[in-house]
């Protein structure tokens, strides 16, 4: 079960918040089956995800954590203002914004790509509102323009409108030119930010605001951030994802209280290709927690 809340953002931005948790058992008290004064976990998807994407994740958390889990700007159910700002400061401010209006601070952040760039980005800001950081296969190093170009035509090669979600799953689990092999979870994925429109379905983002964020964080290097953050740090890859090995280790490095950990068999979508892996991995970092 996931009960909407809505958020102020910044600059007045509509938000939708998600609290996940099971369903009250029947004949229950009203506070059984909620968990309001657990410690607080703020999940964060990555660009073009949304906060469904954590499902899986923030109903095995909501045992013992009050699990939330934000569509940020321009994602889900979210705001997409056309003019608006889609700024690391943007996105930073809304998920401070987010964790003082929902009562979660001091919380663990859990962030997935450019959801874990603004969590750590948020803990360096305000650590009297993060406890504990879980990164998840997200690069400090600078990508460059010639990663912003491709992913522009990568945006520009998509056969929209999709006829069938079924068409979705293939063409991004199996046809896109960027999979090596077939990945049904990364069909899934994708199968999840799509809405149905007149002609077909389509992003339920618009691609021109994923590329208008994702230019504010390529071009630069996020190591002085990462060396800020001051909470325990947990750095998760996938064997095949994103973030290589020795980057990874720097970054355990580089980071006050960092940990290391990784799963294989799975590559970017850490948490989509081997769910009960990814949560084998970060749930004993969780655990060590209680004391902070």
């Amino acid at each position: 079960m996931a009960r909407r809340i809505d958020v102020t953002g910044a600059d007045g931005v509509r938000l939708a918040a998600w609290e996940f948790g099971d369903p009250a058992k029947a004949g229950a008290g009203p506070e059984e089956g909620s968990t309001p004064d657990a410690p607080g976990v703020l999940l964060l998807h990555g660009l073009m995800g949304r906060a469904s994407h954590w499902a899986s994740t923030a109903r095995r958390l909501s045992a013992r954590h009050r699990a939330v889990a934000l569509d940020q700007r321009g994602h889900g159910r979210s705001e997409k203002p056309p003019e608006g700002a889609f700024t690391r400061d943007a996105y930073v401010d809304d998920a401070e914004a987010a964790l003082e209006q929902l009562g979660l601070g001091p919380a663990v952040l859990i962030g997935h790509a450019m959801g874990a760039l603004t969590a750590w980005q948020l803990a360096a800001k305000r650590p009297d509102l993060v406890r504990g950081l879980v990164i998840c296969d997200m690069r400090a190093s600078a990508l460059g323009g010639a990663s912003q170009r491709e992913w522009a035509e990568w945006f520009a090669s998509w056969p929209v409108p999709f006829a069938t979600l079924a068409d979705v799953r293939k063409w991004f689990g199996e046809d896109d030119p960027w999979v090596e092999r077939p990945n049904p979870a990364r069909g899934e994925f994708y199968a999840e930010v799509m809405a149905e429109s007149p002609d077909g379905w389509r992003p339920v983002f618009d691609p021109d605001q994923m590329l208008r964020s994702r230019e504010t964080w390529v071009y630069d290097a996020h190591w002085e951030e990462l060396a800020q953050v001051r909470c325990p740090a947990l750095v998760v890859r996938g064997l095949d994802g994103e973030l290589g090995r020795a980057e990874a280790q720097e970054m355990v490095r580089v980071l006050p209280r960092g940990q290391y950990a990784e799963v294989s068999d799975a590559g970017h979508l850490v948490h989509y290709d081997q769910p009960e892996a990814w949560l084998t991995a970060i749930e004993p970092f969780l655990d060590s927690l209680a004391g902070e």
